[in-house]
């Protein structure tokens, strides 16, 4: 027998080798393969401790070769794990995604100086794997550099010339809330789980922007459609998708729920090439009908220009994103919404006073509504603050080498903004892990604004439907309680209503409950 002593890092390693049977070749050959593989694993954990040491990020837990600190994540516990190592390690940390780190920023002065104060340096966009395996770097939300700015400005501007998130587009909003009651009416009070019906209307009101038109809630493409979008949400939230964001290195070869991606996804992609399609040849120049005419003219304007980024690749990809991000989020964030109330009995019941003596029974409300109603304004800022629905933010990059709070962060590293971490500050809310609507109150009961609260993230990257989905979150819940009393004969608790904090989406859980005529 012969003893092998070897040191790697702060590691020893000590092997014994004991003679075996020559005549055994299959023993010999698995001996060799033996001995082979824990000299490549010493090699390897050698290289990984020198290249470790020399970098100079934040501190963070130790990682392991090849799998980084894979294993120091809690299974079903993805942010509390996050939130656990800010605590332990500083408001700026590095984790390892396999062999590549990645920076973490906790607490909001610490993500306002990234995102806000440093805009700039760190306003790229990090890889999103489940989403990226389908429309690679095209589009909006993925894409970094010259793409970016040309279809994030386009995007911008022509939204807005589409009335988006202003009064001119309210009408579309009103008019699908009332489609919603209508809906709720026909129940005559029995229960009813919402989600399937706050898909459709979010929805529509996406499609009336993309398409300039509607569907009715039970048409066979619209269902197929949503049903895409929604497995397209389980798998990304899904344990699996949550490693293929982490890990894409190593699960982009793993067998798993997370390689459909590609295929349920390609039904989505179909309907809008088909709808693309549609619009190329009914395309009326002079009379842009919405945001596709809006891009197929901008396309016909930048043929001739070899640095343009409006082709039919970063259409489809853009309207993707848009569809995405309409739907699934608002939807999460009224279920959310919904839950809470039921729970809070007290809060529907000032939420009812005030619109009842501000808005009224006689009229829909209007968005101008909103200036009248400080407690209605501190509920819907407070859900998303509580509700967290997406509590990392989609992954940055910083676009250059930054010095940031005494570390030196290279160009290219990947940024997670734990922006559940903003939302539970307690240098900024006063019972953070609390539902509370006075966080946004003050004294006199007058709306009071948090630049902590960053639902909709900070920066270059915040949001491009922020003023959208805060009208459609205030119209579709005022006319609904205008019109119902929430009830539910499930007893909720406290744990039903926090946010579960286990994914990269806060989805809330599936309950039902009943809407009684006032």
């Amino acid at each position: 027998m012969a003893s092998i002593l070897l040191h790697s890092g702060n590691s020893v390693y000590h092997f014994s080798i004991h003679r075996i049977n020559k005549s055994s070749d299959m023993e010999a050959v698995g001996f060799g393969t033996l001995i082979v593989g824990l000299i490549s694993f010493i090699f390897i954990n050698f290289l990984w401790n020198v290249k470790y040491r020399r970098r100079n990020f934040p501190p963070g837990p130790t990682p392991l070769p090849l799998i980084g600190n894979l294993l120091q994540i809690e299974r079903g516990q993805l942010v509390n794990s996050f939130m656990k190592f800010s605590k332990q390690y500083g408001s700026v940390y590095t984790l390892y995604f396999g062999p590549k780190p990645v920076i973490c920023l906790s607490g909001y002065e610490t993500v306002k100086e990234a995102l806000v104060d440093k805009a700039e340096e760190f306003g790229g966009r990090g890889r999103l794997a489940t989403i990226e395996k389908v429309v690679q770097t095209y589009g909006i939300s993925l894409s970094n550099g010259e793409r970016w700015r040309q279809i994030r400005n386009f995007t911008f501007r022509n939204l807005r010339e589409l009335g988006f998130g202003k009064k001119s587009f309210e009408a579309n909003v009103q008019e699908e809330a009332k489609n919603v009651v209508e809906e709720l009416q026909q129940l005559k009070g029995k229960p009813l789980d919402v989600t399937r019906l706050f898909m459709d209307a979010f929805s529509n009101i996406i499609f009336s922007i993309i398409l300039g038109s509607r569907y009715e809630y039970k048409d066979e493409m619209f269902v197929e459609v949503l049903g895409v979008v929604e497995e397209t949400f389980i798998i990304t939230n899904s344990t699996w998708g949550q490693l293929h964001t982490i890990f894409p290195e190593i699960m982009d070869y793993i067998p798993g729920p997370h390689q459909k991606i590609t295929s349920v996804s390609e039904k989505l992609m179909s309907f809008i090439r088909e709808r693309v399609r549609v619009s190329q040849e009914t395309l009326e120049p002079a009379s842009p009908r919405h945001y596709i005419d809006s891009f197929l003219i901008k396309m016909e304007k930048e043929q001739s220009n070899p640095d343009s980024e409006f082709n039919e690749r970063n259409l489809v990809a853009a309207i993707h994103n848009i569809f995405l991000g309409g739907t699934e989020t608002v939807t999460s964030t009224l279920r959310h919404t919904l839950l809470i109330i039921l729970y809070y009995h007290e809060v529907q019941e000032k939420l009812h006073t005030e619109i009842d003596r501000v808005i009224g029974r006689d009229r829909i409300p209007s968005i101008n509504d909103r200036q009248n109603m400080p407690y209605t304004d501190a509920v819907l800022h407070e859900i998303h603050r509580f509700c967290d629905l997406i509590p990392f933010s989609v992954p940055h990059m910083v676009t250059k080498d930054v010095e940031f709070r005494g570390y030196f962060i290279p160009k290219g590293t990947e940024v997670y903004p734990l922006l559940c971490t903003v939302h539970r500050d307690p240098t900024q809310f006063s019972t953070p892990d609390k539902f509370d609507p006075n966080h946004f109150l003050d004294e006199n009961g007058k709306f009071k604004k948090n630049d902590a609260m960053m639902a909709f993230s900070a920066g270059k990257r915040i949001c491009p439907g922020e003023s959208l989905a805060r009208m459609e979150f205030f119209l579709f819940l005022t006319t609904i309680l205008q019109n119902f009393k929430l009830t539910s004969q499930t007893p909720f608790t406290e744990d039903d209503v926090a946010p579960k904090m286990t994914g990269f989406i806060n989805v809330p859980i599936h309950y039902e409950l009943s809407f009684i005529p006032r």
